[in-house]
């Protein structure tokens, strides 16, 4: 293909773009496509109901699988606690019974020196019965399994309130997620703007002929990635929007709400680190670890139990005959019986001493992940502290970061407006702008998920700095 060719191509293809440019400058720019659908019906819904992270929180840790999980383990342990105070008191048992025979009518004939007799029919026999049964020494086997249940009980509460937190932590980061997609979705709308607004500025200077074509080119460029921008946010806010409603158990589509988006202020936040560290010594993974403690110590004690002898108590009484259940005049005889019984086991296969071998095991086991949770905190504490406080510098910088990137992007269409620059410099400065918006929407998910991480570390909200 010769020069010659090669330069009519491009003078055709760009002819056609400036038509299409004029043509769409000429009307409304094209709009953005809506939500996708499934059989007409919208896969998403656009009208989702906002909701605050607080709303968000409460529902979640009301609906989701883990924390209602916990607080059935929570149950349980109440109900074991019951049971271990039950097995101080006897065992107590009532019984009632009747029985009647069937017979031939002929085998209730007798032949009594030569006289017929008929026999009378069978009839009804009763029996009734008490019996009571108590362990009166088992090595304290039953005063350790209290212990065992409370310790448990412990356990599981903590483990609620640190599942609690954990689901805390995990829809604040969707919420955020959310907000983010919608802060996206604003810059991109303020992009594609811009984009608008600059492509009716190139397409005035095209036509009174003091820009050239490439002018025109770049603008339609620039409006297609601003349109493109806006699509990726909106996709993005209904992934978030959906995700958030299955963390939740929410039936209808919700978002989070606007008012959240920049409150509270997230270079207010209180760091005073010598507070926080306590608060994380006493957070609710390591009341998780200790409360696990309790329980193997407990256990370990109870290990011990078989190598003392067990003694039990019993006591029964009942009777039987004709009357019903002894209420009648019909003869009805009654007996009773006391047992005292003492067993020990002089050897059973070293079961004894495995159990106390698995219970030590288990008690050094919980004894280091308490050491490890506690050393986990104080790492955890560092590092999202750490976080927070460059995440509330970065949101400082990208802030300022914004408003120079405004202010060079609207020093630069005035430039170019009176023509001491080119387009390509408005493009640059619009580029500039769309980075800082996008490193500042980044900056605050960052801060705002490190201070999420802080809180669930701690076990509780953080306060702002009093003004």
């Amino acid at each position: 293909m010769s020069i010659h060719d090669r330069a009519a191509i491009g003078a055709l293809l760009t002819a056609l773009a400036l038509v299409a440019f004029r043509g769409a400058s000429a009307q409304t720019p094209a709009p953005v496509a809506s939500a996708p659908t499934i059989g007409g019906a919208p896969l998403v819904a656009d009208s989702a109901i906002p909701i605050t992270l607080d709303e968000a929180v409460r529902r979640a840790q009301s609906n989701a699988p883990a924390s209602i999980q916990a607080r059935g383990n929570e149950r349980s342990n109440r109900a074991a606690v019951r049971s271990a105070y039950g097995a101080l008191l006897p065992d107590v048992s009532v019984n009632l019974g009747g029985s009647r025979q069937f017979t031939d009518p002929n085998s209730r004939v007798r032949i009594n020196n030569g006289v017929t007799e008929q026999l009378a029919a069978p009839r009804w026999n009763y029996s009734n019965g008490l019996s009571l049964n108590m362990t009166l020494f088992n090595g304290g086997q039953s005063l350790y399994d209290i212990q065992i249940a409370k310790a448990q009980v412990a356990a599981s509460t903590a483990s609620g309130v640190a599942q609690d937190f954990q689901v805390a932590l995990d829809v604040s980061q969707q919420f955020y997620n959310a907000l983010a997609a919608r802060e996206s979705e604003d810059a991109a709308r303020t992009q594609l703007t811009l984009a608008q607004q600059q492509m009716r500025f190139s397409s005035a200077r095209v036509r009174s002929g003091v820009a050239t074509k490439s002018d025109s080119l770049r603008s339609l460029i620039q409006v297609g990635n601003a349109q493109l921008a806006l699509l990726t946010a909106q996709t993005n806010l209904r992934a978030a929007d959906a995700a958030l409603t299955r963390i939740i158990g929410s039936e209808v589509t919700v978002t989070a709400a606007p008012a959240d988006t920049v409150l509270p202020a997230l270079d207010s936040i209180a760091l005073d680190t010598a507070s926080l560290a306590r608060l994380a010594e006493n957070g609710p993974a390591v009341r998780q670890a200790h409360s696990a403690l309790d329980a193997a110590r407990a256990a370990r004690r109870a290990s011990q139990a078989p190598y003392l002898p067990t003694i039990t108590a019993g006591y029964s009484r009942g009777g039987s005959g004709f009357g019903r259940f002894g209420l009648g005049t019909d003869p009805y005889s009654y007996s009773g019986q006391v047992r005292l019984g003492l067993s020990y086991p002089l050897f059973n296969g070293f079961s004894r001493e495995e159990r106390v071998v698995n219970a030590d095991v288990a008690e050094d086991n919980a004894a280091a992940s308490l050491r490890d949770a506690r050393l986990a905190a104080r790492q955890l504490l560092v590092q999202n502290v750490d976080l927070l406080r460059t995440a509330q510098q970065r949101l400082s910088v990208q802030a300022i970061s914004v408003v120079a990137a405004q202010e060079d992007l609207r020093v630069q269409q005035l430039r170019y407006n009176a023509g001491a620059s080119t387009l390509l410099d408005v493009l640059t400065s619009q580029n500039q702008l769309s980075q800082a918006e996008t490193a500042l929407i980044q900056a605050r998910f960052d801060a705002r998920v490190a201070r999420a991480r802080l809180e669930a570390l701690i076990g509780q909200r953080l306060s702002p700095v009093a003004p």
